[in-house]
């Protein structure tokens, strides 16, 4: 394989602990996409980035795979490569990984930078045309001061600080070596090996935008600067049948017949739960639960309400508000549904004020007039 000039290494191997969750920081999702996949089309969108290597770690594997089905444009994308036991170890073994290839250049990126522009990846490569180590950074505007403990030791004069950023350009033989000749250390950035041999690192305008996710806050801010607004529809039809009560959004009424169906027939969370399914493009209820499935057979449709939300929350979605009718002569729901409106929205961990339900009859016409049946109709508004 011949790699022209330029390629970008992006380190993947994080756990994210700060994050307090069992799924790596990198392949959660902002705006229906895993931060990973946003940063690996940052680079792959480039025009001057030849090929990607992307380091993991090993623990990640199954997760890795999920990203990589799920990625359509894979032409720059070389294999992965597994990372060590911090970054620096990892960056080497993508170096490494890279040493084949034998690349000009090589821009070290975190992978939950996931906003990186194409300009500032432009202006990295044109850096290392006078320079082997480029950087992207930005000029302190807050007063700092050193600490010890809980106590201030001094202030630090702030025209002289600057944060750093990635990716971090280096030509390639340079930053190889300087990290076989250190494989020691454990720094938080490559810069820091290039100032130990007092190497001139050119200092290129970061991006405010450019900010590392590594909190949950970061991800809420991510999420927020990036959320879509969606819609979706459901509509749910049950016949009648000889009964005691029939069920809706979990709630038991007293009626003198019941909602036939495979399950509980619970029309309403039916409605909803294929609303759900809809806003997040995930097919309809039959897909996810068949009636000819005999698991199913009189199935508490809080199980399949649950699902649909926990494949919203997966990704990233956040309920803005449901407007649930309910369509039918008898029985008439007045009663019963603010009692339905608290059991949904504890079902979905939501607010109740972001529930709506309504109700009203065909003016005793078609199927429902006859009273031979009952409909539901819902619409759901999403952010994600």
């Amino acid at each position: 394989m011949n790699v022209k000039s330029n390629v970008a290494l992006i380190v993947a191997g994080g756990s994210g602990l700060r994050m307090n969750s069992e799924l790596p920081k990198q392949y959660m999702q902002i705006g229906g996409k895993t931060i990973l996949e946003r940063t690996y089309k940052a680079f792959a969108n480039n025009d001057n980035i030849d090929k990607i290597q992307i380091v993991i770690s090993e623990n990640h594997q199954d997760v890795y795979e999920g990203f990589l089905n799920k990625l359509t444009d894979k032409d720059k994308l070389l294999p992965v490569c597994f990372g060590g036991n911090n970054r620096q170890e990892s960056v080497k073994f993508g170096l490494e990984s890279l040493k084949k290839y034998n690349p000009e250049r090589v821009l070290i990126h975190d992978s939950v930078r996931p906003f990186v522009s194409n300009e500032l990846i432009d202006r990295i490569i044109s850096g290392l045309e006078n320079s082997k180590c480029a950087v992207p950074a930005i000029k302190i505007t807050d007063t700092v001061k050193e600490v010890e403990g809980n106590k201030i030791k001094r202030s630090l004069y702030r025209d002289d600080l600057i944060t750093v950023q990635t990716p971090q350009g280096f030509d390639f033989e340079f930053i190889y070596k300087l990290h076989q000749g250190f494989k020691d250390k454990n720094f938080s950035d490559d810069t820091w090996l290039a100032e130990l041999i007092n190497e001139k690192i050119m200092i290129i305008e970061g991006e405010k935008g450019n900010y590392k996710i590594t909190t949950s806050e970061d991800l809420e801010r991510a999420r927020n600067s990036m959320a879509e607004t969606r819609v979706g529809s459901g509509f749910d039809v049950h016949q009648f049948e000889e009964g005691e009560f029939i069920t809706l959004c979990g709630i038991k009424i007293p009626f003198n017949k019941k909602l036939k169906g495979h399950s509980d027939a619970d029309c309403a969370w039916h409605a909803l739960t294929d609303a759900l399914l809809g806003a997040i493009g995930e097919g309809d209820i039959g897909e996810h639960f068949p009636d000819t499935d005999a698991k199913w057979k009189n199935a508490d449709s809080k199980i399949f309400l649950v699902k649909a939300n926990e494949l919203l929350k997966s990704r990233g979605g956040k309920i803005s508000n449901i407007d649930m009718t309910i369509i039918c002569e008898k029985p008439k729901m007045k009663d019963f549904k603010e009692e339905m409106k608290i059991n949904t929205a504890k079902v979905l961990e939501i607010e109740t004020d972001r529930i709506n339900i309504k109700a009203t009859t065909t003016e005793k016409l078609g199927f429902l007039g006859r009273e031979e049946g009952l409909a539901v109709q819902v619409m759901i508004s999403m952010e994600i």
